[in-house]
């Protein structure tokens, strides 16, 4: 008898077994990943105590839910942030080290997408993910199904837009900055007929901007997660279409949220999504970082606002998925940029304890000294961009001098200037003469675009462009006196994985963001994208 209560007990334990697995396996009919750009785990802890129940509180309360994503390269942006988290590769690997490039035949900055080859639907811009070499989780759900995935993202900018997309999505739609418009470019086959009604009918943000004004949300009592915060003054902020800033600033607003939910409700809506024989991909970005007219304001009510209606807008497409196609049957990622854009200001009178380092007499110092030991026949130097110097390497060539000297003379000059705290030549980031410290340039920057000398300054250097010619809004050129503070700090960037019968966890180790496309992959059956070098995440795989 007790040999039989041992067998039924064993089957029961096997069966219940398989069916906890099964219900922890299935691949899901839909992925949503969702990106804030520029979010910061800390906002989310300030303000927890004004956000409703089915935004932020849902995603951590039943979601696996990790601290903090950690990028192993400094200087990061939109560009290389979106690439590294939707490839599983870092830039030298995905080749996008930042959102622009520079040509110095041209003397102009240009976007990492630009790309002659394809005009632009809804813009004047003409862009392609051409540049991004690595595969993403889109491109391998593609190849997967044979085509029969729909994979769609929809962002503020073409950056986030495109490159979360990837090479083989069926669309990658961000807003214009000069129309309002939801604009795309035609390396992507076709156009959603409701995302065409979506700008060209009565509901187009055109027809809506009038009433678009942004006042508090709340009673300003409670907006006071910040006790730095001066102005009692309630803020108001309209757009108005005829002016070069309206859409500039309403991308830096809440309602640049709001819009991306009203585009991506007609997705989930009209697009058939989770009703296919192969999963889909849906990828949405979102903005939570500073109002474009506050950026020297680092603690304001506006940015608890944002955070504040974020959640709400969260909520929205939250309980649309789970009308639409279900939570059980999606899976839900949900993570940041892992960085935060500001203008640091100083109190008057407060005495700096660091200087500034003006990148254009630097240069002309560099090429000067080269100059003394190489002759005056031609300029050494080409120029100064993120950091990185870029020597003139046709004059180099053409007098049969040795490049790989020159870097070493000018790294040990560069090295004796005031602020700069370490020196990196390409040469020793391409021939593997480099150590730990020199990992997050190694990481952080391709062949095809890196300088031939790498500068690290001190923190609180501040960085002086010297009236630097750019881009305005009206298209036209003019210079400007840009400056930049030099910070190490990191940024607390939550993941979160929730739906597909996924268990509500909390674990407070670390994750490397290049982790995040494997585990998406895994999750869905396929293979990794094609440079990541990642496992999938251990709380997510079988063998847990």
């Amino acid at each position: 008898m007790e040999h039989r209560v041992r067998q039924i007990l064993t089957s029961l334990i096997a069966i219940l077994a398989a069916t906890n697995l099964d219900a922890q396996q299935h691949a899901p009919k839909l992925v949503v990943y969702i990106t804030v750009d520029q979010l910061r785990g800390d906002y989310i802890e300030y303000f927890y105590n004004t956000f409703g129940e089915k935004g932020f509180k849902r995603l951590m309360n039943q979601g696996l839910v990790y601290n903090n994503i950690r990028f192993e390269f400094s200087d990061l942006d939109e560009a290389s942030a979106f690439a590294t988290l939707f490839t599983g590769c870092n830039p030298n690997f995905h080749g996008i080290s930042g959102i622009h490039k520079y040509d110095f035949d041209k003397e102009k900055e240009v976007s990492i997408l630009e790309d002659s080859e394809y005009l632009g639907n809804y813009t004047k811009e003409h862009y392609s993910p051409r540049q991004l070499l690595s595969s993403t989780i889109g491109d391998e759900l593609k190849i997967a199904s044979k085509g029969r995935s729909d994979v769609f993202s929809i962002a503020p900018n073409p950056e986030s837009a495109i490159l979360s997309a990837g090479h083989a999505a069926n669309g990658a739609f961000w807003m214009d900055d000069y129309n309002g418009k939801w604009a795309t470019t035609t390396f992507y086959k076709g156009i959603p007929w409701y995302v065409d009604r979506y700008n060209n009918g009565t509901e187009s943000l055109s027809n809506r901007l009038e009433q678009m004004v942004w006042t508090p949300s709340l009673p300003m009592e409670k907006f006071n997660a910040f006790p730095y915060v001066l102005d009692e003054i309630p803020y108001k902020y309209t757009f108005k279409e005829q002016t070069t800033e309206c859409f500039f600033n309403l991308k830096t607003s809440p309602f640049i949220n709001k819009e991306i939910n009203r585009l991506a409700l007609q997705f989930l809506e009209y697009g058939s999504f989770g009703t296919r024989s192969c999963p889909d991909l849906l990828a949405i970005t979102y903005y939570a970082g500073n109002y474009r007219g506050n950026m020297n304001k680092e603690y304001t009510r506006e940015i608890q606002d944002t955070y504040y209606q974020l959640d709400q807008d969260l909520g929205v497409l939250l309980d649309k998925i789970e009308q639409k196609i279900g939570l059980q049957h999606t899976l839900i990622v949900f993570t940041g940029s892992g960085y935060y854009q500001s203008i640091e200001e100083y109190p008057d009178g407060m005495p700096l304890l660091n200087g500034e380092f003006h990148p254009k007499r630097c240069v002309a110092l560099l090429n000067m000294y080269l100059m003394a030991i190489y002759g005056q026949q031609s300029n050494w130097v080409k120029g100064f961009y993120n950091n990185q110097i870029y020597l003139n390497r046709k004059a180099i060539e053409d007098a049969k001098l040795d490049l790989i000297e020159i870097q070493e003379k000018a790294a040990e000059f560069l090295r004796e200037f005031s602020g700069v705290q370490f020196v990196a030549t390409e040469h020793m980031i391409r021939t593997g003469h480099w150590n730990e410290r020199l990992s997050k340039y190694v990481l952080g920057t391709h062949l095809s675009t890196r300088g031939d000398l790498i500068l690290e300054l001190q923190p609180g250097w501040t960085i002086n462009n010297d009236d630097q010619q750019v881009k305005t809004k009206n298209r036209s050129k003019t210079k400007v006196n840009i400056k930049r503070v030099v910070r190490n700090n990191a940024v607390i960037t939550p993941l979160i994985f929730m739906g597909n019968g996924i268990k509500p966890e909390r674990t407070y180790r670390e994750v490397d963001a290049k982790e995040i496309a494997p585990t998406v992959t895994h999750i869905l059956r396929i293979r990794p994208p094609n440079a990541s070098k990642s496992l999938p995440l251990r709380e997510l795989t079988i063998n847990k």
